[in-house]
């Protein structure tokens, strides 16, 4: 995975044209979100992609914990800080945090480890709709709004009891909903394993907008659309 590929660099700051965050969400995450379009009227850059970015720059601990206080727009440029204490900023020039991540536990700069964590815990994360949403909403009697789909990222954690994670494998392991009125927050779990031992947990938290009731006709639809809009992506030259 060539993260560089998708930003570019001038001293401290990095960043991420529409485009560059929407290939990296299509091609690394298997990602549709219409929110990662380059056109989109609320375009943000991928969380996952800033992820990747804090692994990659800084190494993978034991545990960490990312939350997301707001979406990276076209024209953001941001850095990276370390406060010393395990503590991890995306902000920007002015000051304003879109993500923090703490660290705790043993670290590993070992890219192959960090390389394919990143890959699979994003190739996984990428599957949230329809393969992970799509059932626990129908679970629910709830569904987004077809017409304006809002699913953002909001927080992300994960614990390792060992860190050698090349070739390890990362399942899906259970989901959660609370609705609450128009809001619903959806976790999904995860197992990380290697050689059928288990080598940590983790859980990611999705915030679900414009919740209404679940409408089997019109949720088939937006599942064959996305369909579509993938099969098209893949097969484009």
């Amino acid at each position: 995975m060539n993260l560089e590929l998708y930003y570019s660099e001038d001293g401290d700051l990095i960043s991420i044209t529409p485009e560059q965050a929407s290939h990296f969400a299509k091609d690394i995450a298997g990602d549709l979100n219409p929110i990662h379009d380059p056109d989109a009227r609320r375009f943000c850059v991928p969380g996952d992609f800033l992820f990747a970015l804090v692994l990659h720059r800084f190494g993978l601990y034991q545990r960490m914990s990312f939350q997301f206080h707001r979406m990276v727009g076209r024209d953001t440029p941001i850095l990276f800080t370390n406060d010393g204490q395990n503590k991890i900023c995306v902000e920007d020039r002015a000051g304003k945090v879109y993500l923090e991540a703490t660290c705790d536990g043993d670290c590993t700069r070992d890219a192959l480890a960090i390389n394919d964590f990143t890959h699979r815990y994003v190739s996984f994360s990428g599957l949230n709709f329809p393969h992970y949403l799509k059932p626990l909403m129908e679970a629910h009697g709830v569904m987004f709004n077809p017409q304006r789909p809002l699913v953002i990222y909001d927080r992300m954690d994960y614990s390792l009891d060992r860190l050698d994670v090349a070739n390890m494998e990362l399942e899906f392991s259970g989901s959660n909903l609370l609705v609450d009125g128009k809001r619903a927050d959806a976790d999904l779990e995860f197992t990380m394993r290697k050689d059928g031992t288990q080598l940590g947990v983790g859980s990611k938290r999705l915030i679900i907008s414009g919740v209404r009731p679940y409408d089997p006709a019109i949720m088939e639809a937006v599942v064959e659309e996305f369909n579509r809009l993938k099969a098209a992506y893949q097969s484009a030259p």
